[in-house]
């Protein structure tokens, strides 16, 4: 088995970009049982950005706002799970490139046991064409 590419739906949020927000935020998902399958942070101007994928996104929602967290509407992105070896990502980019699709933004990373995943966002009109690409599930 090489990679399972699957369309997600992500959400993100605005917050603070102030020590113990991150953990404040994923204490509260964590105590409503909400599963992440991603998460992704980083500064946005004065503010931080993090962006969630979670296995039961009602439950997100909900959660989000007991937590007094503002979410964005649905967006969508892809999953990768798979077998780890060299030029993984750099192949699943390259079917990407050869479609003629802007990557927007990509974490990949090892998980061990040779298993790697990453998270990736295209721009909307691209998504069809992405999971086309990718052959996502």
């Amino acid at each position: 088995m090489a990679e399972t590419i699957r369309k997600v739906d992500y959400f993100y949020a605005e917050v603070p970009n102030k020590p113990g927000e991150g953990a404040r935020i994923l204490a509260a998902l964590r105590d409503a049982g909400v599963n992440l399958l991603a998460f992704s942070g980083f500064p946005s101007g004065r503010r931080s950005q993090i962006d969630f994928v979670a296995e039961n996104p009602d439950l997100l929602k909900a959660a989000a706002r007991q937590a007094g967290l503002k979410l964005s509407p649905k967006k969508t992105g892809f999953l990768v799970q798979g077998e780890d070896r060299p030029g993984a990502v750099g192949d699943m980019m390259g079917r990407l490139a050869a479609a003629g699709i802007n990557v927007t933004a990509i974490d990949a990373v090892t998980a061990g046991e040779g298993r790697y995943g990453a998270i990736l966002w295209v721009k909307p009109p691209d998504v069809r064409k992405a999971a086309q690409a990718l052959g996502a599930v």
